[in-house]
């Protein structure tokens, strides 16, 4: 039999699936640990009206958070929301057994923000988008008793976050709430 090879930009669902499904099997019968992917959401949200305000998209497997989407409006930047969710992310992965967490950024985002709290780059895909650069950072993570024992880390990546009465952020895990 030969193979047909076909390009698409609409996609069914099952064809990820049928691609996805063989590829862990691959991975889990030779990585040191079989994948334990987890969503972790956290929502910023408008209490009065539900409406989403911003929030945290990621997962964690294989001992490490991965962080895809961080949105906060621009009219509530800058009093400490961002940072409250990934804190508390980091804390709800660390009680997953998480040893570092990753995420991406663009030159024109927040790599500041990112390197304030602990993250360093690890890779940089230039002219992406043209003209700008796409910035890897990765984090160590540690529990709390690790930190206060000495070992390296951030102590701060245990931080559990409260929002604001006004802008309380509310978060969705698969399992257990922190």
């Amino acid at each position: 039999m030969q193979p047909a090879i076909t390009m698409t930009d609409t996609p069914e669902a099952h064809v990820r699936k049928a691609i996805v499904g063989p590829l862990i099997d691959f991975n889990n019968a030779r990585a040191s640990q079989p994948e334990d992917y987890r969503p972790l959401v956290i929502v910023l949200s408008n209490p009065d009206t539900g409406g989403v305000l911003g929030g945290l998209w990621g997962e964690t497997n294989f001992a490490h958070l991965h962080v895809d989407l961080l949105f906060v409006r621009e009219a509530l930047r800058g009093i400490g929301l961002g940072r409250q969710m990934l804190l508390q992310a980091e804390q709800e992965a660390i009680a997953r057994g998480c040893r570092g967490a990753w995420l991406d950024t663009y030159s024109f985002q927040a790599r500041g923000f990112y390197e304030r709290l602990g993250y360093a780059v690890f890779g940089i895909l230039n002219d992406y988008p043209p003209g700008q650069k796409r910035i890897f950072l990765h984090k160590v993570l540690v529990a709390w008793n690790d930190a206060q024992a000495g070992t390296t880390g951030q102590s701060s990546a245990c931080f559990t976050a409260r929002g604001p009465a006004r802008w309380p952020v509310s978060y969705f895990l698969t399992a257990r709430h922190i």
